[in-house]
């Protein structure tokens, strides 16, 4: 048996150097190279497909099913709150502060090192281990891009911040572009038709629709008007009003039936949908893997938060060290038995798995 230490300090090393190596979306190249000469230090072959990192375990079979281990080592952009301090791996106590530590490096060191244990073994499954770009941003040249690269994948575990406990699924994203038309007119006289106060009762109409599925999981579909755009000048009648929807669909729908039913139910407006790519993900209660985390007293969830999930085409389920309400923010933080706890989790739930 694998001693979790022998995994955990060179992980915490890892995850420091990847904190101090700035990684936003798009601009990852550096983590890239550190992940990608770090897996051939350690006597791996790697593959690259623009700043996404991957390696096969020796022994691949084409007739055997594969496992992915996913996650990603971009990041959002510093919020002011950082003060400058995102890039330093702060070593206090039992935290590892910096930009990435939770969201997602933490996961991401964890299943690395996993990933080279078993790799060791006599697995009943090939294994892969992905480190993926653009997630922040959902970007084409992240997931979208490797999978094209990648063999066959049969299941996949994708590490993202949940208190290790298993998102049975997770909600979609689609995003609505939405216009309403006026009339322009000078603002002194009583002339045009203003483009605001056409979409008022417009808005309305989307703050009050509700998708009548409602996901025992997930809950219902959430809507939200997140931007508005008017008008040119304070003394011209504004002849379009744009804003944006930001729709969060559970299992129960796709996409595109989501977009037909409220482009039928609300009038007034044009809604051009930015992508249906983005959908929801679920994986079985009876699942292998979701039967050993029951048996490891794991407690499963639905999360609203997007992930790389929603652009993997099999079946993936959302688990990693850190909490979601971490992420993004000034001061993040990984507390360091999180990732010590992962590790066991991560082996004891895949050492073995049949899939």
């Amino acid at each position: 048996m694998t001693d979790p230490n022998d995994l955990y300090y060179p992980a915490l090393d890892l995850l420091k150097e990847l904190i101090s190596t700035p990684s936003t979306s798009r601009d990852e190249s550096a983590t890239a190279d550190i992940i990608e000469q770090y897996l051939q230090k350690n006597g791996f072959e790697t593959h690259r497909a623009a700043n996404n990192v991957w390696a096969i375990a020796p022994g691949y079979e084409v007739a055997r099913p594969t496992l992915l281990l996913n996650s990603h080592h971009d990041t959002v952009r510093p919020v002011d709150g950082w003060n400058g301090h995102a890039y330093e791996a702060r070593d206090e106590e039992d935290r590892i502060y910096g930009l990435g530590s939770n969201d997602a490096g933490a996961s991401l060191v964890s299943l690395l090192h996993v990933f080279m244990a078993l790799s060791s073994r006599l697995e009943p499954y090939n294994l892969i281990f992905l480190a993926s770009a653009e997630e922040e941003v959902s970007g084409v040249n992240g997931i979208p891009l490797a999978l094209k690269e990648l063999p066959p994948i049969t299941f996949g575990v994708v590490g993202e911040p949940t208190n290790m406990r298993p998102a049975t699924g997770e909600k979609g994203l689609m995003v609505l572009d939405c216009t309403v038309y006026g009339k322009s007119g000078h603002a002194a006289r009583d002339e045009g038709i203003n483009a605001i106060y056409e979409a008022i009762p417009v808005i309305e109409e989307f703050r009050k629709f509700s998708f009548p599925k409602i996901s025992k999981m997930l809950g219902p579909v959430k809507l939200t008007v997140t931007q508005i755009k008017a008008g040119t000048q304070h003394n011209v009648i504004p002849d379009r009003c744009e804003f944006v929807v930001d729709v969060r669909t559970n299992e129960l729908y796709r996409n595109e039936e989501a977009f037909d039913l409220l482009r039928n139910a609300i009038p007034g407006c044009t809604i051009v949908p930015r992508s249906y790519r983005l959908n929801s993900s679920r994986i079985d209660r009876e699942h292998p893997f979701m039967q050993r985390a029951s048996l490891l007293g794991l407690e499963p969830f639905g999360s609203p938060t997007l992930s790389d999930q929603a652009q993997m085409p099999f079946t993936t389920v959302k688990i990693g060290p850190g909490a979601s309400e971490r992420s993004h923010t000034a001061g993040e933080y990984i507390i360091k038995t999180e990732i010590r706890e992962a590790i066991t989790l991560y082996m004891q739930l895949l050492d073995g798995l049949q899939i």
